[in-house]
């Protein structure tokens, strides 16, 4: 983080863990896929087959009956959250987020909806 940047909080993320997004920018762009995993804190989402990378791993004898197990693995990276947006589920196609407050039982919940159709996601 900058130093400007050191006390505030960020921003919260509109995508959540389980949703289906589609890459908007990068060497992956077009490609769809679920998240795996969302790290709000550092504005990222891991995406299942999206920017994959390769990683060295050390050898540790951890492997069954004691054998080396090490070498380059292949897994996925986070990807910054500007560069997905979220799939509607009825259009299927790439769409901005927003929420809409409704009251059940005294309560405000909060609901995400689809931007341009304004559906419940």
């Amino acid at each position: 983080m900058k130093k400007s940047q050191a006390g505030k909080k960020p921003a919260g993320m509109k995508i959540k863990k389980g949703d289906t997004v589609v890459v908007l920018a990068g060497r992956d762009r077009g490609r769809e896929g679920k998240v795996i995993a969302a790290y709000p804190e550092r504005q990222r989402v891991l995406v299942q087959g999206v920017n994959i990378i390769r990683k060295n791993t050390k050898v540790n004898f951890q492997g069954q009956r004691g054998a080396k197990e090490g070498g380059i693995v292949t897994q996925e990276a986070p990807i910054h959250v500007s560069n997905v947006s979220l799939i509607d589920p009825q259009t299927k196609k790439a769409a901005r987020v927003g929420y809409r407050f409704d009251e059940v039982d005294g309560k405000e919940t909060k609901i995400r909806i689809s931007r341009p159709g304004g559906k419940d996601i």
